[in-house]
């Protein structure tokens, strides 16, 4: 049990409660030992048994060194041990059966939370959709890639069919940057925070890195350019709590945030590729049963072009860290009267890997597919 209850300690050394529960147990071993010794001297030994702890512990106070650590402890320690000996009684059968299930229902517990096994660590890196939802196939589109880590998901929404490049990748959860704006404009508008005919926020005077964004925004014009500022105001007014709150009603990836402002770019927040198609067909058919004019709205502001019957709407997404652009996204649908095509594609790299990479990489393949001219 020591050498278990030390490697736990190892695993979550940061965690003052661990530490806690680890001298809480210290105690109750040295109370079992009590426990052990009066079994085998038998009830009626209580008192002498206790008395002789209680002129041992004295002999020890008046010493420098303490050669019995379980004797030489505290005295709400020793308080605990000499009230469990006065209260002692000879375990039944039934008090037996209680203790050993308790233990195994602990043990259960403390193993589901381990590291190594916790299924929400899987959660947080990968997804794994179900194999019997859709027709899912894969293609090789190396080719259009080059040199990147990269992946692409298509899924036609008259025939309900994937189509997957690099499957291993697509489902892979990683930061979702500047896509992740699609749903906090949205959350916004539930929330009443912007509407569809008043969506303008004031600039607060703060000199941002581009030139667009230091001026007053609107939902289509923060869009365009990528404002963070944007959507981070909307996100304060919304709070942590509502935000986690829709995260969990669309299961968006592994629905987790942290407390700052950035959770969504290169932080705590992770989708999938697969994840992200298969969420924006939701939004694109309004599953989630959101006001429609707020769908509309949001689609309104990532329409890119329209040309001849098809019309693009995307978004992209840069993840930077340490000044180099390390993962691109480019995310979206191409709508015709006919069919609605939806798409995700990411890109990977140590520099250079940038969301209008993922865009320019994602209009060549589509053209070649002969989805978009």
């Amino acid at each position: 049990m020591n050498l278990f209850l030390n490697i736990f300690c190892a695993l979550y050394w940061f965690n003052p409660a661990v530490w806690y529960v680890l001298h809480e147990i210290r105690i109750d071993r040295e109370i079992a030992c009590d426990t052990s010794v009066l079994e085998t001297l038998g009830e009626t030994s209580c008192q002498e048994y206790g008395a002789a702890l209680i002129n041992f512990a004295e002999t020890l106070s008046h010493t420098p060194f303490s050669f019995s650590v379980g004797l030489g402890g505290s005295m709400p320690q020793m308080k605990r041990r000499i009230l469990n000996i006065a209260s002692y009684q000879a375990p039944t059968q039934w008090k037996k059966a209680k203790g050993y299930a308790l233990v195994l229902v602990i043990s259960l517990l403390l193993i589901s939370m381990s590291p190594v096994l916790s299924m929400q660590a899987a959660k947080e890196t990968s997804f794994r959709p179900d194999p019997s939802d859709s027709i899912v196939s894969t293609i090789d589109l190396s080719s259009y890639f080059r040199d990147y880590e990269g992946t692409f998901v298509l899924y036609d929404l008259q025939k309900d069919h994937y189509q997957i490049y690099h499957p291993e990748q697509a489902y892979k959860r990683i930061s979702p940057d500047s896509t992740y704006k699609l749903y906090s404009a949205l959350f916004g508008l539930e929330e009443k925070i912007i509407t569809p005919k008043d969506s303008m926020i004031p600039w607060d005077h703060n000199h941002y890195p581009f030139d667009a964004w230091n001026k007053n925004h609107t939902l289509d014009s923060a869009m365009s350019a990528s404002v963070n500022w944007y959507f981070q105001t909307i996100d304060k007014k919304l709070g942590h709590g509502k935000i986690r709150s829709y995260l969990q009603q669309i299961h968006y990836g592994n629905e987790s945030i942290d407390q700052s402002d950035s959770y969504w770019m290169e932080s705590s927040l992770k989708i999938s590729a697969f994840e992200q198609v298969s969420l924006l067909t939701d939004f694109y058919q309004n599953t989630f049963a959101f006001n429609p004019e707020h769908i509309a709205a949001v689609k309104d502001s990532i329409r890119l072009i329209t040309h001849g019957k098809n019309t693009l709407y995307g978004k992209t997404g840069t993840g930077n860290v340490n000044g180099q652009n390390v993962n691109g996204w480019f995310i979206g649908y191409i709508e015709n009267s006919q069919n609605t095509y939806l798409f995700a594609t990411n890109i990977q790299a140590e520099q250079q890997a940038s969301g209008s990479t993922a865009s320019q990489i994602t209009l060549d393949l589509l053209e070649d597919m002969g989805i978009w001219n």
